[in-house]
């Protein structure tokens, strides 16, 4: 066994974490040094909760270091857990108590317009992520966190799954390729996680291990809820494997692509025009609509261009994607606002729900509008484009009342 451990983060400017070093001693009991700006409120607080954690351990004997930087007690805890386990990898988990804002549900056909990524080792970016109104937060397992850090990430995310509000945003995970993914699964899924981001994704095989083991851990861990995939094209082979990895599994809701990996992949660099990935792009929106997915584009890399990110998200509607990443809360409105249906897609849209009314009403089997015939995936568009204009507040609930049938 080692000597000591530790885990955390300190530092002039970390904020919202810690740095906890434990190193077991034969006698002396427990002796906790605590440096924190918030001694004096909440030092009997934090020194509570580390004796609660040591105990749940049966450590006796232990000096312990904590620099404090604000860290909440389900960081405090993911740390000290995490540094237990470096000393002995067959500890149990210290887990804080599932929150009421946390146990609220997901669906399969929800907004995905905006998913913001926080990196999974940096609890300051999620404690007030929902504040910001994404459709979904991205606690990042993967190219987030360097290596030796992803067992810590791991329990941070876990612990933030069971104890950050993140106000309606679905709670997703992008876990780690291969066997390292399996592990992040098996410890995260059943803390109300509601849909897995399947990186490097390039062949069917793939997503269906990653199904097989997520049916599994369900069982094993009594876990009822749905939970859904997306997996992320990011090579040449992923793009021409879209269409079996979109239809890979039941489990499967939409289907991403990450440019940064992909134009490696095929020797090039992003451009600002996207000519090298349009090819890549379409299929991936082919793919994802042949399996009744949505696609999502990949993420807009300049934080501070808002009018580059409005063009890049309307040309991503144009294409047929339903979303894009975000890697800051501020493009979070800009996304919003370009996915918006215009006038004119409304007014379409209004028109073909309501020829298709007429026509249900009628008993009709055929459906038009003026001298065109109307197809049913056009009417589920329309409806789609309906409930979002409610939802952007650009149509009323009872908009129906007072148009002509």
């Amino acid at each position: 066994m080692a000597a000591f451990a530790e885990a955390g983060n300190r530092g002039p400017n970390i904020r919202s974490d810690a740095y906890l070093r434990i190193e077991p001693t034969d006698t002396g009991g427990i002796v906790i040094d605590l440096k924190s700006k918030v001694s004096s409120l909440y030092g009997k607080t934090i020194q509570r909760l580390l004796h609660e954690g040591l105990k749940h351990y049966n450590i006796t004997a232990a000096r312990v270091t904590v620099e404090d930087s604000g860290a909440l007690p389900f960081v405090l805890m993911a740390r000290l857990e995490t540094a237990v386990k470096r000393l002995n990898p067959q500890a149990g988990d210290f887990l804080p108590p599932l929150k009421a804002g946390c146990q609220y549900t997901s669906k399969r056909d929800r907004f995905r317009r905006s998913r913001l990524y926080l990196p999974g080792n940096q609890p300051k970016f999620m404690i007030n992520a929902g504040l910001h109104k994404p459709d979904g937060v991205i606690l990042d397992l993967e190219d987030s966190v360097s290596a030796n850090e992803k067992d810590a990430a791991r329990i941070l995310v876990r612990n933030a799954l069971r104890s950050v509000d993140f106000y309606g945003a679905e709670r997703m995970v992008r876990v780690n390729p291969g066997e390292m993914g399996m592990q992040d699964i098996s410890a995260i899924i059943a803390h109300n996680v509601h849909l897995l981001l399947i990186p490097k994704a390039e062949d069917r095989q793939t997503i269906q291990a990653f199904s097989t083991h997520i049916e599994k851990e369900k069982q094993r861990l009594q876990v009822e809820q749905d939970i859904f995939l997306m997996p992320i094209i990011e090579s040449a082979k992923g793009v021409l494997n879209a269409y079996e990895i979109a239809a890979a599994s039941p489990m499967n809701v939409a289907l991403a692509i990450g440019l940064e990996d992909y134009t490696k992949d095929i020797c090039t660099s992003r451009s600002a025009d996207q000519k090298e990935s349009f090819l890549a792009r379409s299929m991936v929106v082919n793919a994802a609509r042949a399996c009744g997915l949505q696609p999502i584009d990949t993420v807009f890399s300049d934080v501070t261009d808002m009018a580059g990110l409005r063009a890049s998200v309307r040309e991503a509607k144009q294409l047929g994607f339903d979303g894009k990443g975000c890697i800051h809360p501020r493009q979070i409105h800009v996304i919003h606002d370009a996915f918006a249906p215009t006038e004119a897609e409304i007014t379409k849209a209004k028109a073909v729900y309501l020829a298709f009314e007429k026509a249900k009403a009628r008993g009709l089997g055929v459906v038009s509008l003026g001298s065109k015939m109307i197809d049913p995936p056009v009417v589920k568009r329309a409806l789609k484009t309906i409930d979002m204009a409610v939802s952007y507040g650009l149509l009323a609930h009872d908009w129906q009342k007072g148009e002509e049938q």
